[in-house]
């Protein structure tokens, strides 16, 4: 679990979360039940509504904050989509990577494919990786270097890379390049090189095909997430084994998920996870 992180409730299609010093009021849409801790709700510095955005209770939104996480930190900040740079329900995810990297003996080398603010990538510098970090946005880009000097990891072997993910990664096999390990957390949309849209229903299988041509059929690792729905568990397991030509019952998956101290029970998506040559 992140360290500055708690899910204090969630109810009525909305999540009360403290990231850090601040508490934060937001929608969830899987939250269908009815809040549990009411009183809590009263204390959120800050809400976002969809059709209004951020609200802070009683002083200006703040541009930014920070939260630790162990031994990184993070620069949060309220985007217009109601995000805030850090993804609690991927920091068993995060730990994962850390551990695989770590007791691989030597060092790794890590392709992180729409990488946003770096959790993944630092996660894995921090274990020993040389980490390939590729994001189409640049100022995600920007915040993910930022959150590597915060948390003192700006001098690790890390490039940070702005480009289209399947462009980049058709060049990578073009070029010969190889890695041991890729981690892939794909948005549902999108729009790919060109402006034309990317859709990840129709566009993951031959996205994995093209990163096992990076990796070879026994990678170190291999970590698929998605936050889509009709992306369960089992469908990325069974994404994963047709690519990798792997028994679905070797692969590690299970919903990505988050418990409330009030006891609500937050569902946000799903993984699959390769370890292993």
């Amino acid at each position: 679990m992140t360290t500055g992180y708690e899910l204090l409730d969630a109810g009525d299609g909305r999540r009360l979360e403290r990231f850090g010093d601040l508490v934060v009021d937001r929608p969830a849409p899987d939250a269908l039940d009815p809040p549990r801790d009411l009183p809590a709700w009263a204390e959120a510095d800050l809400r976002y509504e969809r059709d209004g955005g951020w609200l802070a209770a009683g002083e200006e939104v703040p541009p930014s904050w920070e939260l630790a996480d162990g031994d990184l930190r993070f620069e949060l900040r309220p985007t217009p989509t109601g995000q805030v740079g850090l993804f609690p329900e991927q920091a068993s995810n995060r730990a994962w990577v850390r551990d695989v990297v770590a007791s691989s003996g030597s060092e790794v080398s890590v392709l992180n494919l729409f990488a946003y603010t770096g959790a993944m990538t630092l996660s894995a510098a921090a274990a020993g990786a040389a980490v390939t970090h590729v994001d189409g946005a640049r100022p995600a880009i920007g915040w993910a270097r930022r959150n590597a000097a915060l948390s003192g990891l700006d001098d690790r072997p890390i490039r940070w890379i702005v480009d289209d993910i399947e462009a980049f990664v058709a060049r990578e096999d073009r070029r010969g390049r190889r890695y041991d390990g890729v981690i892939l957390d794909p948005p549902s949309y999108g729009h790919g090189a060109g402006g034309r849209s990317w859709k990840l229903a129709d566009r993951l299988p031959d996205l994995l095909a093209d990163c096992a041509a990076l990796t070879g059929p026994r990678p170190a690792f291999v970590l698929l997430t998605a936050h889509t729905p009709g992306f369960w568990s089992g469908r990325l397991a069974d994404e994963l084994a047709a690519v990798y030509r792997r028994p679905v019952t070797d692969i590690d998956a299970a919903e990505m998920e988050l418990r409330a101290r009030s006891g609500a029970h937050l569902r946000l998506g799903a993984y699959a996870r390769i370890i292993g040559r």
